[in-house]
């Protein structure tokens, strides 16, 4: 979000002089004063995703401020109000928070804690109007066909571009890019936009499959081809028929396999072990690589033939620390994945959150961004949803704890979030999460929990 400038604050209030002060303080603290003799001329002026804070009086001719404030928070229930109430008044104030008013200031009041008010308001609204952004984003991501490309930084659009473009042509394609940039995600979308996208997707890392097995694997092969081939098998070639093969960890590929491949991209055929009978395919082949293929065809590791029949569309997938301004917003599509899938809620990103997200180096790339965005969801209540806690492994220690540990503290997250849900009420709280009440009383004494603890957190 591109914020102006200079901040705006609309001041509001019938009495000319206190207009005149409170906008020439603010303006010498560095944000934009708009001052208003009434309500309704400042709600006139008030445009939707508005970037600053309201200050009203509360006692005025015509729309008094709790009117405007209630009138405000229905059009943008996110936008600060902060009123200015009469020596004295602490009924009114309590009555205006209870409304939701940002803050009250009771008259006199002094330039520095109006200016120290205001700028508590902005950075609110800023964090709201960031989080607003990255929903619309989200939508607007989610409606697009096949598998989202989230973000919006120059690298990953111009990715986004050439996906759609390479879609629909028919040619082959290598991916470059680091452990966990989301090759295999670029490849599902390159697929499914493509006029195979109705047919099958075949993945096949080719460092996983151990080297004696890897040529049945691609190629399939006929009954009685060597000791223990009882049956023709159909390949992973020839199964994707009509749609795309994905040969992800190319470079590992051993290098007498390379050479079928090669004859495999170059004929469109192949031949099942113990055949002689060709076999046509009709399919795309997207591999994808985590090293300079080039260096490793100077260096003898992998067949320099067919790197130059692979590289012809090649496309460089950008690590997290080349985009860092998408982070929080593939954070917020994992965070909000991760809680349809279990139920659970989490608080969206906060100011802190944001800076722990963008300091971290990301070696892991997006899956390792991922896996942070299932862990806030699934355990950031053991740590009160701090991201920087979660990076240390401080609360969640996925990393280190041992599996009982780590479903203890899930299932401790569980409870907290059905209690807080229920505002402490046991009987709701065992229905959401199929528990006799006697087994949440034993587990709530396990974890320390305590019922009246959410009752008490909802007073006002």
């Amino acid at each position: 979000m591109h914020e102006p400038a200079t901040l705006p604050v609309m001041i509001i209030d019938d009495e000319a002089h206190l207009r005149i002060t409170a906008g020439q303080t603010l303006e010498l603290a560095g944000y934009e004063p708009h001052a208003f003799e009434s309500a309704e001329a400042a709600l006139a002026a008030l445009t939707p995703d508005f970037p600053g804070v309201v200050v009203s009086d509360i006692r005025m001719p015509g729309m008094d401020g709790m009117a405007l404030l209630r009138e405000v928070r229905s059009r943008d229930p996110d936008l600060p109000v902060i009123l200015i109430t009469g020596h004295g008044d602490i009924s009114t104030a309590v009555e205006a928070m209870r409304e939701g008013a940002w803050d009250f200031l009771e008259k006199p009041f002094a330039g520095e804690r109006l200016v120290e008010m205001v700028r508590r308001g902005i950075d609110k609204r800023r964090l709201s109007l960031e989080n607003r952004e990255l929903k619309a984003e989200l939508e607007a991501q989610q409606s697009a066909p096949g598998p989202r490309l989230v973000g919006r930084t120059p690298a990953i659009q111009r990715l986004a571009s050439m996906v759609q473009r390479i879609s629909q042509v028919e040619t082959d394609v290598l991916l470059f890019g680091e452990t966990g940039a989301g090759k295999d995600l670029v490849a599902r979308a390159i697929h499914e936009r493509s006029r195979r996208g109705g047919h099958p997707f075949v993945a096949i890392n080719c460092g996983a499959v151990p080297e004696s097995i890897i040529e049945s694997e691609l190629f399939g092969h006929e009954k009685g081809a060597f000791t223990g081939a009882v049956e023709r098998r159909i390949g992973k070639f020839e199964h994707a028929q009509g749609g795309t093969v994905f040969l992800d960890e190319i470079e590992s590929m051993p290098l007498s396999l390379q050479v079928r491949l090669l004859r495999v991209l170059q004929e469109r055929s192949i031949e099942r072990l113990g055949s002689n009978v060709p076999v046509p395919l009709d399919l795309r082949v997207i591999a994808a690589t985590k090293v300079d293929l080039k260096a490793a065809a100077e260096a003898g590791r992998f067949r320099e033939d067919l790197y130059y029949r692979l590289e012809v569309v090649t496309l460089p997938i950008p690590s997290l620390r080349e985009r860092r301004e998408d982070i929080p917003l593939l954070f917020q599509h994992f965070a909000v994945v991760a809680a349809n899938r279990s139920g659970l809620e989490a608080p969206p990103l906060d100011a802190a959150g944001i800076s722990a997200l963008l300091a971290h180096d990301w070696p892991g790339n997006v899956r390792e961004l991922r896996n942070l965005a299932e862990r806030y969801v699934l355990l950031g209540a053991t740590c009160d949803y701090r991201l920087d806690a979660l990076l240390e492994g401080v609360g969640s220690d996925s990393g280190e704890l041992a599996l009982p540990q780590q479903v203890e503290l899930f299932e401790k997250s569980l409870i907290d979030q059905a209690l807080a849900r229920h505002r402490g009420c046991v009987s709701d709280a065992c229905e959401q999460l199929g528990l006799p009440r006697k087994t949440l009383y034993d587990k709530l004494r396990k974890y320390g929990l305590k019922a009246e603890d959410y009752r008490q957190s909802e007073t006002p």
